[in-house]
């Protein structure tokens, strides 16, 4: 059992806390005015009026139950979510916020058939509470801390987006001037492009792959009486997960699933055409997929892997193509009809071989700056921890940098 630093005390929620639940709130009313309108898993819309007055924290009781969320101001939490009465608290709010969400919330047993948290569960829960002037300093301390980590995890997501931009205009380079510096350019003919490599050829999309449709037409498309056999389905969200092939997936269907889907090869280049529409990968094994996707086969003269790039390069060009309705959509006509440029097949080759290296290089960069993120965030929470818990206490240097800060 850790001991307590002195003067801090451990009481249950309800000793110190008040909840208060939030109000009801029609989707349609949550577009009007400028007060945020909070839900379980942080802002939903804007209001015209305010529940509370001053900065809150609001926590989820359905939904994302257990998630904190801080406001600097004055808000409308809706009736998924329960927030603390500053009304009736001594606690500096500032801190509560942190100690709150370090208490972890979201793993809080329940005997509820939905998942949910309930104000009574809540306030049972125990916390360490230090006086209100050593409140203040945790507060402040763990602020400018989270404040420098928060700006170092920015500038690396802002480098990885940096990245994925060059590596796009790499891409977009490669597959429609080539990797040749001494070549011959010709007028291209096409809308999006001006001029290609002399010796490519501009046709179709259609003449150099066959496009197909992905297929499930049992409806509701949710029937547990298709899923659950050893057939691989294939999502539109198993195509953004993928970084170029899909080996994984979420769903797979049964004999019944089968005979109303598509079994597709291996090596058919898969494009979402509903919801992240232009996402493509490329198929690592046989599955099925339903018409929210069609599967782009290479002809002879194509290569599999120059299309998968080319597709890549030409997103934006196909989300032009999509038709407005409810959302946009794509489908296989208007795939197909859009022209590109298509270098003799070695040359394909060569280019998509050059752009795998290049995508290699990135992903080590990436993968980099992805692990030292997750080590920002694992230290900022182990700091929040250990501040909120006595485990780290104030020190004179805190004292000074708090001082120093105003």
């Amino acid at each position: 059992m850790i001991q307590l630093p002195p003067a801090w005390r451990s009481d249950r929620l309800k000793d110190r806390l008040r909840f208060a639940y939030g109000e009801s709130l029609a989707a349609e009313e949550r577009n009007d005015g400028d007060v945020k309108v909070y839900g379980s898993n942080g802002i939903v819309g804007f209001h015209d009026q305010a529940i509370t007055n001053g900065h809150t924290i609001i926590i989820g009781r359905k939904g994302s139950f257990g998630k904190v969320t801080w406001s600097d101001e004055s808000c409308f939490p809706i009736d998924t979510t329960f927030y603390v009465d500053s009304t009736q608290t001594k606690e500096d709010l500032r801190w509560l916020f942190y100690a709150l969400d370090d208490l972890g919330l979201d793993t809080v047993n329940f005997d509820s058939a939905v998942p949910g948290l309930s104000r009574k569960v809540a306030y049972s829960l125990p916390m360490t509470f230090p006086p209100l002037p050593e409140q203040q300093l945790i507060a402040a301390c763990i602020g400018m801390s989270c404040a420098a980590i928060d700006a170092a995890v920015a500038t690396k997501r802002h480098q990885i987006e940096t990245l994925d931009a060059l590596a796009l205009a790499v891409i977009h380079q490669a597959v429609t001037q080539g990797i040749n510096a001494n070549i011959r350019f010709k007028y291209s003919g096409m809308d999006w492009l001006s001029e290609v490599p002399e010796h490519w050829q501009v046709q179709r999309i259609k003449r150099a792959c066959e496009i197909v449709r992905g297929k499930f037409t049992h409806r509701p498309r949710n029937d547990p009486a298709y899923y659950g056999g050893e057939y691989p389905f294939v999502q539109t969200g198993d195509i953004t997960a993928a970084s170029k092939y899909i080996r994984t997936y979420s769903q797979t269907l049964n004999d019944l699933g089968l005979s109303v889907s598509k079994m597709f090869p291996r090596g058919t280049l898969v494009m979402s055409i509903a919801a992240n529409i232009g996402d493509v990968a490329i198929l690592d094994l046989e599955a099925c997929f339903p018409d929210s996707m069609v599967g782009l086969i290479p002809g002879p003269k194509t290569d599999l892997n120059f299309l998968y790039y080319m597709m890549r390069a030409m997103k934006d060009i196909m989300l032009r193509s999509a038709v407005i309705s409810t959302q946009l959509n794509l489908n296989n006509v208007r795939i197909g009809t859009n022209f590109a440029a298509f270098p003799p097949r070695q040359e394909q080759e060569t280019i998509a071989e050059y752009l795998d290296a290049k995508q290699q290089e990135a992903n080590a960069i990436k993968e980099t700056l992805n692990q030292q993120i997750a080590a920002l965030i694992a230290y900022r929470k182990s700091l929040i921890h250990e501040y909120v818990t006595g485990q780290r206490r104030i020190s004179e240097a805190d004292l000074s940098k708090v001082k120093a800060h105003g």
